[in-house]
């Protein structure tokens, strides 16, 4: 843009509207200036071309009655005028709305991915204060997650590196069985350490998103645990989905595959196989992960998916987990749009676990 387009863009925008009351004042002064002079041009427009004949010579002339405004041209009036406020009120509502509307689908970008770019200022003034407060709310939430990941790294090499040297101990003791049980317990903090850091950086995952075949990444990961001799295998239900078209969703990739090797594992856990498949419903995305293990008590559905919760019987933290999986999961699925459905399989027995992405 050159210099002299520049300076005239300036001047027009010092004296365009900057508020939404201005705008709406100038729409509204414009309407009605415009449907008045629309008004008299069609009263005049239907007058008469030709003015009455005079009255025969001799005829007594009746005085003419009090000047009044003829009845149609009243209601043409009125109808002129109702019609440019009714239009008026749609043209301003679309006009005012505009700015608010991609503030909207700005914010909403921003919401399922807070490392998008800042919100652009533009609109009226109060669009922009609102965007700038927001934009300013984004830099405060980045610089918290940022504060985090550094907190998660000196906590994690804070804990591992006592745990180490306990291993090292360890290994010096001469007793058997009190080596065997130090090591474990060593493990298992190891793995609860490990798990809670993973999910916390996994919470704040700047991974970008892309087109996934979620067919393919399902096959991918049914022929890895094959490979690994699990009995995991695609669920029959959707074997034709194989060779039909493929089922494909804008994800971040690590997290999708994360997400459902942690369903497997689940599954593996406490069945002892998974079968896995996925389908399109049209209005959504479903990928399925059941086991045949003892389920999950109707009342306890909500809990489960909450960080640290685990269930007592054979879902504790004696049988393994820390209760960060299916938060895990959870977390990955609201991300996305989703939700994680689970529910307990009829009949049979064991747990159907559904990621649901709306298309």
């Amino acid at each position: 843009m050159s210099a002299l387009a520049q300076r005239l863009h300036k001047g027009w925008n010092r004296f365009w509207p900057d508020t939404l009351f201005s705008r709406l004042a100038l729409l509204l002064v414009v309407v009605a200036i415009a449907s008045h002079a629309m008004a008299l041009a069609l009263m005049f427009e239907l007058r008469p071309d030709h003015p009455p004949p005079p009255p025969p010579p001799g005829m007594h002339l009746q005085p003419p009655p009090p000047h009044q405004p003829p009845l149609h041209g009243l209601v043409l009036d009125i109808v002129v005028r109702l019609g440019a406020v009714i239009l008026a009120a749609w043209v301003g509502a679309r006009w005012l709305s505009a700015p608010l509307r991609r503030l909207a689908r700005s914010t909403q970008a921003m919401a399922s991915n807070i490392h998008a770019a800042p919100l652009a200022l533009v609109g009226t003034r109060e669009c922009r204060e609102a965007g700038a407060v927001i934009n300013q709310l984004q830099q405060h939430i980045l610089t918290q997650l940022e504060e985090r990941d550094q907190f998660v790294a000196a906590v994690s090499h804070d804990l591992r590196t006592p745990l180490t040297r306990l291993a090292l101990r360890v290994e010096s003791l001469t007793h058997e069985g009190d080596r065997q049980g130090f090591g474990k317990d060593i493990r298992e903090m190891d793995n609860m350490i490990r798990s809670t850091l993973d999910y916390l950086c996994g919470t704040a995952d700047a991974e970008p998103a892309v087109m996934l075949d979620l067919g393919s990444l399902v096959d991918s990961i049914v022929a890895d645990r094959q490979d690994m001799g699990q009995q995991v295998t695609r669920f029959g239900r959707f074997e034709s989905d194989v060779s039909g078209p493929p089922i494909r969703l804008k994800a971040q990739l690590s997290a999708m595959r994360r997400s459902i090797d942690n369903l497997v594992d689940n599954a593996m856990f406490y069945g002892g196989s998974a079968e896995v498949g996925v389908i399109d419903n049209g209005p959504d995305v479903r990928v399925f992960v059941l086991d045949s293990g003892p389920g999950i008590p109707e009342e306890a559905m909500a809990q489960v998916v909450l960080p640290f919760v685990r269930l007592e019987g054979s879902r504790n933290r004696h049988t393994g987990g820390v209760g960060l999986g299916l938060a895990a999961v959870n977390d990955m699925a609201r991300r996305h749009g989703g939700h994680l459905l689970l529910s307990n399989r009829n009949p049979g027995g064991g747990l159907q676990a559904e990621l649901v992405f709306p298309r």
